[in-house]
């Protein structure tokens, strides 16, 4: 058996280099190429989040792409029951995301968050974006609930970030807002 000398080694590492640092940064570009074209506009952020937090079953949303979506320090304010919200840091909102997951078994039957509408508010480097959706768990027999979404996004760096979400939930006396028109 030949041994390869230490030069032929040297250079085989050399060589090979390049190629492992551009996997390696390939593998840590937070999205895909087409995904940051959708964070060129706030309605392209919007459409991301709703498409990363919607997933067949069998599967779990990437979580760091959602993070990627968001300013460190941005904040989830989400209708957590009829007397209440909950306000959550971008790690909180992924961990209830992940709870809600394991607690109703959605992993086994997916879960779709579908955009029915979207306003649109943009000056300068700010927009704010209304979005009327309904949430679904396929299959469950109930039928998809209707929601609504405040997005405060920045626009930093050649790209748009989520700042902040709240969101509510219609109800009896609280039924959607006229600007949606349905």
């Amino acid at each position: 058996m030949k041994v390869p000398s230490k030069t032929r080694i040297g250079r085989i590492r050399t060589s090979a280099l390049p190629v492992i640092l551009s996997l390696a940064a390939a593998a840590l570009l937070p999205t895909s190429a087409a995904a940051q074209a959708h964070l060129e506009t706030p309605e392209g952020l919007i459409e991301e989040i709703y498409g990363l937090v919607t997933f067949p079953a069998g599967t779990t949303p990437d979580w760091d792409a959602v993070r990627n979506l968001f300013i460190p320090e941005a904040l989830v304010v989400l209708r957590t029951s009829r007397e209440g919200s909950t306000v959550f840091s971008v790690d909180g909102f992924v961990q209830d995301f992940v709870t809600f997951i394991d607690q109703a078994k959605v992993e086994q039957t997916g879960f779709t968050e579908r955009i029915l509408d979207m306003q649109t508010f943009e000056w300068g480097d700010i927009a704010h974006v209304l979005v009327l959706f309904d949430s679904d768990i396929p299959n469950d027999g109930r039928e998809a609930r209707a929601g609504v979404d405040s997005f405060q996004l920045i626009k930093r760096d050649g790209r748009w970030w989520i700042a902040s979400i709240t969101n509510e939930r219609p109800s009896a006396d609280r039924p959607l807002p006229e600007l949606f028109g349905q």
